[in-house]
């Protein structure tokens, strides 16, 4: 059994504020509570809503309802809590009005969740998400080593946890498949009035074929035969719905540097090579830098949520070719980041970085070296080590 990080929800509770765990479906927050809760001292009621008695009680607005609904509990703990209406009100109330009780919600639907729980529990939440199982969690229970033998696994299927655990790899290409067909669009399928899956898989397939390249919304539209408006509404579904996120392009000192366009990438491998239907190993496919670029980008996007790492993300490329695939702004600087499966024979940073950012860094992330970025303090962060 893999250890989470936010295993020990003990550590982030407090009295009256709410935990709010996000994350995609099947990622194990569901798990995750239940676990805590089978171990801790806490008097606890644990409820769903998917339980119409819980969603009425939650909806109803009535402070002494709400109270004796609480009475006797230190902690309230609510799985799926996107599918309360109001449950963000409800929530506040138990908040004010019952002293020293904890709550803890989960739910996969960050658009919808964080609609309903945004301005009632204005300064009374504290927001964590649980994505699929990252190299950070993994290497805290296995060594380098390992974890570098097992890096095309990685690559190729993902990590959710029940990928981890599957074996032979056509169980772990049924399970994928199985999660894009049942599950990926569930949310947005519930939430908003979509066309349909397919229209959703197409656009996602645009998208995983041009992963670490700037996407045209225009284009996308184009092929589809929607409009751009409807094409960015989509993206932004699709995105609130942890399938990908975007990456926007890094602009501040030059007229040449380009910023109109964005990148998208996909929040595992695994969904990525399941939309595309393509599992094969590495040295039999021609997108394996793709399949690198997206692994390192949603990798060190855990790691900053886990450790807690306040970053600005961009991609940086001029309009004569010069790029960089991933700077991350903290502490005043910039920190730019070009990713090669293959170690490069020669490396060369390129001749306007530094010169337009002075105070920069500049980093090549290959195969041999890539396990101290997806680490929290990473050696790369203080040196330009090429």
């Amino acid at each position: 059994m893999i250890t989470r990080h936010y295993d020990h929800l003990e550590n982030y509770l407090q009295p009256n504020k709410v935990l709010v765990l996000y994350g995609p479906r099947r990622v194990g927050k569901t798990t995750l509570l239940q676990n805590f809760l089978s171990r801790t001292s806490l008097k606890y009621r644990l409820e769903t809503g998917d339980d119409l008695s819980t969603r009425q009680t939650l909806s109803s607005e009535s402070i002494p309802t709400l109270r004796q609904y609480a009475s006797g509990f230190d902690l309230i703990a609510i799985d799926e809590a996107q599918k309360i209406p109001q449950v963000g009100q409800g929530l506040k109330i138990l908040v004010d009005h019952v002293p020293n009780l904890k709550i803890v919600v989960t739910g996969s639907a960050s658009l919808d969740l964080s609609n309903k729980l945004g301005e009632p529990l204005t300064g009374r939440q504290f927001i964590y998400t649980l994505y699929p199982v990252s190299q950070l969690e993994l290497s805290s229970q296995t060594n380098p080593h390992d974890l570098k033998t097992s890096l095309e696994s990685y690559l190729r299927w993902g990590s959710y946890p029940e990928v981890l655990s599957l074996d032979p790899p056509d169980q772990k290409d049924l399970y994928l498949k199985t999660l894009v067909h049942n599950y990926l669009f569930k949310d947005i399928l519930e939430l908003e009035r979509i066309k349909g899956v397919k229209l959703l898989t197409d656009l996602l397939k645009l998208i995983a074929f041009q992963v670490g390249s700037e996407v045209s919304l225009t284009e996308l539209g184009s092929t589809l035969g929607l409009d751009k408006k409807t094409v960015y509404r989509y993206l932004y579904l699709l995105e609130k719905s942890f399938i990908i996120f975007e990456l926007r392009g890094l602009s501040r000192n030059l007229r040449s540097e380009i910023t109109k366009k964005s990148k998208f990438y996909f929040l595992d491998n695994g969904v990525r090579n399941a939309i595309i239907s393509n599992f094969n190993p590495l040295d039999t496919r021609n997108d394996t830098g793709q399949l690198w670029e997206n692994f390192l980008v949603s990798e060190r996007k855990k790691t900053q949520e886990y450790a807690r790492i306040s970053a600005n993300n961009y991609f940086w490329r001029t309009w004569s070719g010069q790029e960089i695939d991933w700077v991350e702004e903290y502490g005043g600087q910039f920190h730019g980041y070009e990713f090669k499966f293959a170690p490069p024979k020669k490396s060369t940073i390129p001749s306007l970085w530094t010169p337009t950012y002075p105070d920069s860094t500049y980093h090549i992330i290959h195969s041999k070296n890539y396990h101290e970025f997806l680490t929290p303090i990473s050696h790369l962060a203080h040196s330009n080590n090429l």
